[in-house]
């Protein structure tokens, strides 16, 4: 990853903090959004925003008093809000001269690698410019199998895009706990999760529904695991109060620490193409592996051959994205598989193929 001698930094403001409550319109939130991030860019940084909330302006603008359920009126509702939306962006950084730049994706931008780099070429041509980037999800036209599903992926998947240095997700609880703390009066607050070991641990009791668990979290930790895979410094963060992002964006600490908690990012990140690979792609079948080949890729570091495959689940054709398993179903990585399944298929087992070149092939950690 290329640094530069400026800091570039995601930040990622949800719905839950977009739509106000009694104190806060949703004008008022980001116009405080607006006046940390033109501060922050004063002082020389770079700064991207992903932001949700283009659903519930349309459906506010057009009377509705509960979200659609089908997929249509919620893309016509997104069609709706997207202007409104943009344009409380435009008058919130017009007040400090800034200019924004409407910027809309679905997962097949980030899946195809020449939509990807055109997109990254996009994204760094308007931070060159001064220009605020403000990234939303294209809910006006993805389907279900292009949609990230969350903008917190969305927002881990830019930062990797453009080099982030850091990745400040808002939410509405100030830091990370050891539980629930809405429903666990134990729960204590993590200040620093070190490594993907530590994260891996808190994600899957996050998706297992135990004693920790909002959606909302498990989508944050999903994130961090990707943004800092690639050595990106995340930071979840409280949105609720305006200061908060003032005084990360600043670095003020008190006593030592700012407020929220840091997730570090990995020692040995991943470069850019491997985190392409790993993150940005959506696999279209699973390729299952004998314990020989699972070696020779953990351990040699060699392409997958169709000898050491003794199985696949799902119909793709030539230079999709497969998941490898080993045999107890454990993911090993992800790569572009050279053949269709209808070609593989007969070949299972047997013979010196190359399925997936160790150049197009990614490790996931487990």
């Amino acid at each position: 990853m290329v640094r530069r001698s400026s800091r570039r930094r995601v930040i990622k403001v949800g719905t839950s903090l977009l739509r106000g409550d009694q104190q806060r319109s949703t004008a008022a939130v980001i116009g405080d959004l607006a006046d940390a991030i033109a501060t922050a860019q004063s002082r020389g940084e770079q700064i991207a925003l992903v932001t949700s909330g283009a659903v519930g302006l349309g459906c506010r603008a057009l009377g509705m008093e509960r979200r659609p359920a089908e997929v249509v009126a919620l893309q016509a509702a997104a069609a709706v809000g997207q202007g409104l939306l943009m344009a409380l962006y435009q008058d919130a950084f017009g007040a400090s001269a800034l200019a924004v730049a409407q910027v809309l994706l679905t997962r097949g931008d980030l899946a195809s690698r020449r939509r990807y780099q055109n997109a990254c070429r996009t994204l760094e041509q308007l931070l060159a410019w001064g220009v605020v980037p403000i990234v939303n999800e294209n809910d006006t036209l993805a389907t279900d199998e292009l949609r990230f599903g969350d903008n917190d992926t969305l927002s881990a998947l830019v930062a990797v895009a453009i080099g982030a240095d850091d990745l400040i997700l808002l939410t509405d609880v100030d830091r990370l706990y050891s539980g629930d703390p809405r429903q666990d009066p134990d729960a204590t607050p993590i200040a620093e999760v070190r490594d993907l070991a530590e994260l891996n641990r808190l994600a899957q009791g996050a998706s297992g529904g135990g004693r920790w668990g909002t959606g909302g979290m498990t989508t944050k930790l999903a994130a961090a695991r990707i943004a800092t895979a690639s050595g990106i410094r995340v930071r979840l963060a409280d949105g609720r109060d305006p200061s908060v992002l003032v005084t990360v964006l600043a670095e003020q600490a008190v006593d030592g620490l700012l407020p929220g908690t840091l997730f570090q990012p990995a020692a040995t990140p991943l470069p850019s193409r491997k985190g392409w690979l790993a993150h940005a792609l959506v696999p279209r079948g699973t390729l299952r592996l004998d314990p020989g080949a699972e070696r020779a890729l953990l351990q040699r570091g060699a392409s997958l051959l169709a000898v050491g495959i003794s199985g696949l689940e799902g119909r793709f054709a030539r230079h999709d994205a497969v998941r490898l398993v080993a045999g107890d179903g454990r993911e090993l990585g992800r790569g572009i598989c050279r053949l269709s399944s209808d070609e593989l298929e007969p070949l299972l087992g047997q013979g010196g193929v190359e399925v997936v070149h160790r150049d197009q092939l990614v490790l996931t950690p487990g």
